[in-house]
């Protein structure tokens, strides 16, 4: 019996291969050679690349028997992840190969801007002795601001505490309980730029993130202040940072991550008081031997049929049938839960599944549901195999209740949660008919029926006459288009919950106009991901 073709399309450590093990049978190919590749993949069945190889949906067809992509890194820029679920083909990473690799070029940025580094190495190299203009500053006893305190965000404040430095950290999605673990103050976002000396940034790029340091936030900022970008490109409005950095509003900046890759624009980069580097986060010889072997074991689990941790795109393992349809209903209603308890940290969350799946294996489920709950709120990369850990860490307690009765749906989950304030949060979900459509069944004790889709708001008000016609012409006004609607509610004129579908995502300002209009209680945008 002939060996299943692993197809190495760029040069991997040593390493990787011996993870692979022997089981296989092993092909490289130069995955920049279009036609090579083609060819190559029309037996493979997988592929493992970093980022030069584009496994795009031409690539997909011509393997019919690809069974995994693997992209030994974290991005996945490079894979159309739409047209590999269609065609059935798993796509995993290394969501956590570069943590250690982020932080540390994070520590280098903030001290080369702390000691001018680069500016005296390079007036140095040119014959040039400053010693005067290149004065620097101490980190002891500075203040440094963390804007999410993730795992990355943890293992900065780890290494610079140990230079006496204070951090404080913005992360809505972190308990104080947490942060005092780490000896980090929770402090909002406004506080965190107007005390810090060094501020760097780890936050996922979402439209609501985009943008999220711009014109009026680097105002509130220090003039003697420093900013680092070693995220994601477009955290930070580029061109805001610019006339900040000219104009003297801060003292300087780092980034190692841009809008456009290589950067078009290079007014940014030449000025002097700005430290770049080519998006080297994950450009050591350590992170691409941790990415290289962790794919290689994804690989081999997918291969031999067991569950993949770190599939991005499907669940592989073995899963029954049953169950597998509603792993990507709970990581949307995940997402839903994590919209609905923005207000304030969470700290804990049931994963409740009733009916006829609960006398089947569903552990899936309630990985599926944490993957969901922190796909839009952390800036790593979120799996299987992470999401608990991102749990534990922010002091998340997690539960899994089954129960054969299920007294409306033949099967229903729900997503239960307590939040740091006190407020309790619900979701839940099934899927319909013969299609298996998702859909959202209750929201916070209200019953509801909606079909799961790309937007949707959520709104909960007093009830009275005219509601409904004064939040339909701010929307209208906005040019925001509501394809569906539903409203729910207890008693008439108390407290209704109206659930919109609409075709486009909706803008803060937006959101603001119409809670004040309609004085609602609660207003979230909820913006879907697909799995």
């Amino acid at each position: 019996m002939s060996k299943p073709v692993v197809l190495i399309a760029e040069e991997l450590s040593p390493a990787t291969v011996d993870a692979l093990g022997p089981d296989f049978e092993i092909r490289q190919v130069d995955g920049t050679d279009r036609p090579a590749l083609l060819e190559a993949l029309a037996d493979a069945h997988a592929i493992l690349v970093r980022s030069a190889t584009k496994v795009d949906a031409e690539a997909i067809q011509a393997a019919p028997s690809l069974k995994v992509i693997a992209r030994a890194g974290v991005g996945l820029d490079n894979v159309d992840i739409k047209a590999a679920t269609t065609a059935g083909v798993m796509v995993v990473n290394a969501p956590t190969s570069n943590i250690i690799s982020a932080a540390e070029l994070t520590v280098g940025h903030i001290l080369s801007l702390a000691r001018h580094i680069p500016a005296a190495h390079a007036a140095l190299a040119q014959g040039q002795w400053k010693r005067s203009k290149y004065t620097g500053t101490e980190l002891y006893e500075k203040t440094l601001g963390i804007i999410g305190l993730g795992r990355i965000g943890a293992l900065i404040t780890a290494r610079l505490q140990a230079f006496g430095v204070n951090v404080i950290a913005y992360d809505p999605y972190v308990t104080s309980a947490r942060a005092q673990q780490l000896g980090v103050q929770l402090v909002t976002l406004d506080e965190l730029l107007q005390q810090s000396d060094f501020i760097t940034i780890h936050m996922p790029k979402t439209p609501e993130t985009t943008g999220m340091i711009s014109t009026d936030q680097l105002k509130l900022m220090k003039s003697s202040a420093y900013i680092v970008n070693v995220a994601r490109g477009g955290l930070i409005d580029e061109d805001a940072l610019y006339e900040a950095l000219v104009s003297g509003e801060i003292a300087g900046a780092g980034l190692d991550v841009f809008v456009s890759e290589p950067p078009t624009d290079q007014k940014l980069l030449s000025l002097e008081n700005v430290i770049v580097t080519p998006h080297l986060g994950a450009s050591t010889d350590e992170a691409q031997e941790k990415a290289g072997v962790s794919v290689a074991k994804s690989v081999r689990l997918a291969l031999g049929g067991e569950l993949v941790p770190d599939a991005v795109n499907v669940a592989g393992g073995v899963i029954d049938p049953y169950v597998r349809p509603g792993i990507p209903l709970v990581e949307k209603l995940g997402q839903v839960f994590a919209a609905l308890a923005a207000s304030s940290p969470l700290t804990s969350v049931d994963v409740e599944v009733r009916g006829e799946l609960a006398g089947y294996d569903v552990s899936v489920l309630k990985l599926a549901a944490l993957k969901g709950i922190f796909t839009n709120i952390v800036s790593e990369s979120v799996s299987y195999v992470n999401a608990p850990l991102l749990a534990e860490q922010r002091g998340i307690e997690v539960r899994q209740i089954t129960d054969e009765v299920s007294e409306e749906y033949r099967n229903l989950i729900t997503l239960r949660g307590a939040l740091s304030d006190g407020t309790q949060v619900s979701v839940s979900g099934t899927l319909t008919g013969t299609k298996q459509i998702e859909k959202v069944v209750e929201i916070n004790g209200y019953d509801v029926e909606v079909p799961i889709a790309a937007h949707h708001i959520v709104m909960v008000y007093t009830d009275r006459p005219g509601i409904v016609a004064v939040y339909g012409q701010k929307f209208g006004e906005a040019g925001i288009n509501i394809a569906g609607m539903q409203i729910a509610r207890r008693e008439a004129g108390g407290e209704a919950l109206s659930v919109l579908t609409v075709d486009s995502p909706v803008t803060d300002d937006i959101l603001a106009d119409v809670a004040r209009v309609i004085d609602s209680s609660l207003l979230r945008e909820i913006d879907i991901t697909e799995a």
